[in-house]
């Protein structure tokens, strides 16, 4: 079976940054589910895959621009320090959540000074070639619940 839209997809990936480190991957885990056509993943792996079937393994390379987008200076703040209550230590790398007009959205501090903290709202790896290592696990007709919520049931997606 081909993977396209409306296809439960299971996959076995290794996600490296250009210099080759790796950022993320199911290597020894199980695989990962997501919904073909339905955004579970950036849109030039989903393209990438588009076709594919069980067992096919590729390697592909995705501009920022098919990825997490580019990185957008205007998500870049400085606030006060008395914004994060209760945090009696705040360094780099740091993530919080916080709520704005669209909705919830993960905040990572990137400078801390005296009295003022510099938070981006950009997703971690927004801006970033990726470099996809990936495995076709399975490939199977979504049921009617899944198309309706949007998201895998079962092993490998969400748990209910």
């Amino acid at each position: 079976m081909n993977i396209g839209d409306g296809k439960v997809v299971l996959i076995h990936y290794t996600l490296r940054d250009e210099q080759g480190a790796v950022l993320g991957s199911s290597d020894g885990g199980d695989p990962i589910a997501y919904l073909h056509g339905n955004g579970g993943i950036v849109p030039g792996l989903a393209d990438a895959l588009t076709g594919k079937v069980a067992g096919d393994r590729i390697d592909v390379v995705v501009a920022p621009e098919k990825g997490y987008g580019s990185h957008d200076g205007r998500l870049v703040q400085v606030i006060p320090r008395a914004r994060f209550p209760g945090a009696a230590v705040l360094e780099p790398g740091q993530q919080f959540q916080a709520d704005g007009p669209q909705g919830g959205r993960t905040l990572t501090v990137t400078c801390v000074e005296k009295d003022l903290v510099t938070v981006d709202a950009n997703h971690p790896l927004a801006g970033k070639t990726l470099c996809f290592s990936v495995e076709v696990a399975e490939v199977r007709n979504a049921t009617r619940e899944e198309l309706t919520h949007g998201h895998v049931h079962g092993p490998g997606g969400h748990k209910h």
